[in-house]
């Protein structure tokens, strides 16, 4: 009897080892050949790489309004599922721990009931009196059992029930609004005067936890009250979202909100959160709105501008200075002079050359800075100008100027390298101007004349970069490492001057050619300079070869 499982040996396929190996090395000669082709063909299908980040820039990413809400609504949906709670809850409890989901965590778990009363979700526990505890039990029998009889029990006609007097809003004492709303604490008030006081607090006070109309209490309006009390108004709901985004972007360290008015765009950062991090870069990011010219700013510090190539402290300390000296500094080199005992500024208000100074009382020769007691009676003239307390009083003198003259010498160019960068709007009218000129008299095209635009954009970006690099000289320690500086910095502006030089140089239908290849070619060397400027300028940060003269925020 046969079965399905016997077999016999012409069934058995037999297994040969040549034939396997034969099959396996064509089946690998196929696919080398395959691999062959790919690599032939794969340079068409390679993707473009990423250029290498220089030194000076810093890696970030520009955010839309859309993508900083992604963010929260990832952290509130991670708190609504651990807490158990709803999301505008858990959106409330984000909001007063300034989104910091750890320390939420931690101090919710410690004390549920504490945190949900400050956040303003839950209002705060009341004692019931014992009365109000509930229905006291009766003990004993009733009166009737007591008697030991049955009362005849007595047809009562119920008493009407009494009309309900209309509801009064606190606030404007309307009887007759129909809607009525409230929050967890119970205080109810009308719908009108939650749209007009949650409107006034979006709009007015920019508030984005608004607390309940009732006098002392804390319960926090959570965002669907808010959202039904507005109605139609969707202008103010979407001011309040991005009130909340401010919010939330204001808490968290690597985000940043870009300066520029009416921008919501959002800039993450993490390189530069710390403030060590500030000492060795300078965060210059750019939002990524479109627009012209691109919003840059530093992320660092509230500077709302490009300072680079000088670290934020280090341009805090600048600004400083120019706001408390740069107004009298002129004024004070011209009409005024160091009392040569307490070095007290005196202003002059006489005709005669005796001085005496209020704070010391020290008397002293205007002229020759000498003191008074050795002119004898020489009182409108002085002739004695190599006595040494004369030299002494000149040479504290000289001193005190010659920081002042120090200040001006960096002032004056950092101001200067300002201001012609304010004049760029005229520059541009004016190189628009010799564009059109260019079209008529030589046969280029618009495409071909913008050379010009691009060389008024890179004088502007040098000019910046320049201004900048006054006030870090300025509080650079005398050295090699300062003398380099300076000497990158000479031929940037020397650059930049010719190419200015150029940019202004009359049209000539002959030479238009020349001044073309000319301008471009000293602008693609004005950005090269510019480069090596920032370059150096970043690597000694991060190698620590700059050394201050002052004591900056960071250094030791």
């Amino acid at each position: 009897m046969s079965s399905d499982y016997d077999y016999s040996d012409e069934d058995v396929d037999y297994y040969d080892e040549d034939e396997d190996m034969l099959s396996a090395q064509e089946n690998g000669s196929d696919s080398s050949d395959d691999e062959m082709d790919m690599d032939t063909f794969g340079e068409d299908f390679k993707l473009p790489q990423r250029a290498a980040r220089k030194s000076y820039e810093v890696e970030h990413e520009p955010l839309p309004q859309s993508a900083v809400e992604k963010l929260m609504a990832t952290d509130v949906e991670h708190i609504s599922g651990i807490f158990g709670v709803d999301p505008s809850t858990a959106s409330l409890l984000l909001r007063y721990m300034n989104w910091n989901k750890e320390r939420l965590i931690e101090k919710y778990m410690d004390n549920v009931f504490a945190v949900s009363v400050a956040a303003g979700i839950s209002p705060p526990s009341k004692s019931l009196p014992s009365s109000a505890a509930g229905p006291e039990r009766s003990q004993g029998v009733s009166s009737s059992a007591r008697s030991g009889g049955l009362r005849r029990p007595t047809r009562q006609t119920p008493a009407p029930a009494p009309k309900p007097e209309p509801f009064m809003c606190p606030i404007c004492y309307d009887d007759s609004q129909p809607a009525f709303t409230t929050l967890s604490c119970d205080h109810t008030f009308c719908i009108g005067c939650w749209n007009a006081y949650i409107t006034s607090k979006i709009r007015e006070e920019g508030e984005q936890a608004i607390r309940c109309m009732a006098e002392g209490c804390g319960i926090i309006a959570t965002d669907p009250f808010v959202h039904s009390a507005l109605g139609d108004d969707n202008a103010t709901w979407e001011r309040f979202n991005e009130l909340i985004v401010r919010h939330f972007v204001g808490s968290n360290p690597n985000l940043k909100y870009c300066p520029y008015p009416s921008c919501t765009y959002t800039v993450s950062c993490p390189a530069a959160a710390s403030k060590s991090a500030l000492t060795t870069i300078v965060p210059t990011v750019a939002c990524g709105a479109i627009a012209t010219p691109p919003h840059r700013f530093c992320f660092g510090c509230t500077i709302e501008s490009d300072h680079r190539p000088v670290i934020c402290g280090v341009a805090r300390m600048w600004l400083k200075k120019c706001r408390d000296d740069s107004e009298t500094a002129n004024w004070i080199k011209s009409n005024t002079k160091e009392c040569g005992k307490c070095q007290s500024t005196i202003e002059k208000n006489g005709g005669c050359n005796h001085m005496t100074c209020k704070k010391c009382k020290h008397e002293f020769c205007w002229v020759c800075m000498g003191p008074w007691s050795e002119h004898g009676t020489a009182w409108y003239s002085c002739n004695r100008y190599d006595e040494k307390a004369g030299v002494d009083a000149r040479d504290a003198q000289s001193k005190s100027r010659a920081s002042l003259e120090r200040y001006l010498h960096y002032y004056n160019r950092w101001a200067n390298h300002e201001q012609s960068a304010k004049l760029s709007v005229e520059l541009y009218n004016k190189t628009e101007k010799k564009m059109e000129e260019m079209q008529i008299t030589s046969d280029l095209t618009w495409i071909e004349v913008q050379f010009m635009k691009r060389a008024v954009d890179e004088v502007e970006k040098c000019r910046m970069t320049l201004k900048w690099t006054y006030a870090m000289a300025y509080y650079l320690e005398k050295g090699n490492q300062k003398e380099l500086f300076e000497d990158n910095q000479r031929d940037l502006e020397q650059a930049v001057e010719d190419l200015s030089e150029l940019l202004e140089s009359p049209l000539d239908a002959e030479n238009m050619l020349t001044l073309r290849q000319k301008v471009t070619d000293k602008a693609v060397y004005v950005a090269k300079r510019n480069e090596i400027m920032l370059e150096d300028t970043a690597k000694g940060f991060l190698e620590g070869r700059w050394t201050w003269n002052v004591s900056v925020e960071g250094f030791d």
